[in-house]
């Protein structure tokens, strides 16, 4: 949809470096209750060639971040982590992340783009439903605390509402 306004201050989204790892770490303790990566998994994900970090910058505040991983081969990329600082939330910053990986996944020859969402991400599912994703699966007992995953699929080529 694009000539509504947003909320979200311009921010610069760029491949995250090694000197990102703190506030990598700070955004995922903010951002998540549960389910958090671990600073050596980050840290692999910095360096990998199959996994691409894209952090979002207000200035030279970490303020937002998404991993999308990718297998030699294939043609769907996956979105496992989609982090906003706190005091970003409902700005519209999480769109602009979104935006970015499907973008990324793009570049990198992937076709289509999945992820996983909590069944009690109200916002997180709003955000992909509105941005073209199908759900395609459910899978129980996906999180450490036992709730179940959404899990969902876009088409890369696919235009907006298409």
């Amino acid at each position: 949809m694009s000539g509504h306004p947003t909320r979200s201050p311009a921010v610069t989204i760029r491949p995250a470096l090694r000197e990102d790892l703190d506030a990598l770490m700070a955004l995922e303790v903010a951002a998540f209750a549960t389910d958090r990566a671990e600073r050596r998994a980050i840290r692999h994900a910095i360096g990998s060639a199959s996994i691409s970090l894209l952090v979002a910058l207000d200035g030279a505040v970490l303020v937002g971040a998404a991993t999308i991983e990718r297998r030699r081969g294939s043609r769907h990329a996956r979105l496992s982590s989609i982090a906003v600082a706190p005091s970003r939330a409902g700005t519209g910053l999480g769109r602009v992340l979104l935006e970015a990986a499907e973008a990324e996944a793009l570049a990198r020859g992937c076709e289509t783009l999945r992820l996983e969402v909590r069944e009690d991400n109200g916002a997180g599912i709003r955000l992909y439903e509105r941005s073209g994703y199908r759900r395609f699966e459910t899978v129980e007992d996906y999180y450490a605390d036992g709730t179940t995953a959404w899990r969902y699929e876009k088409n890369l080529g696919e235009g907006e509402g298409g």
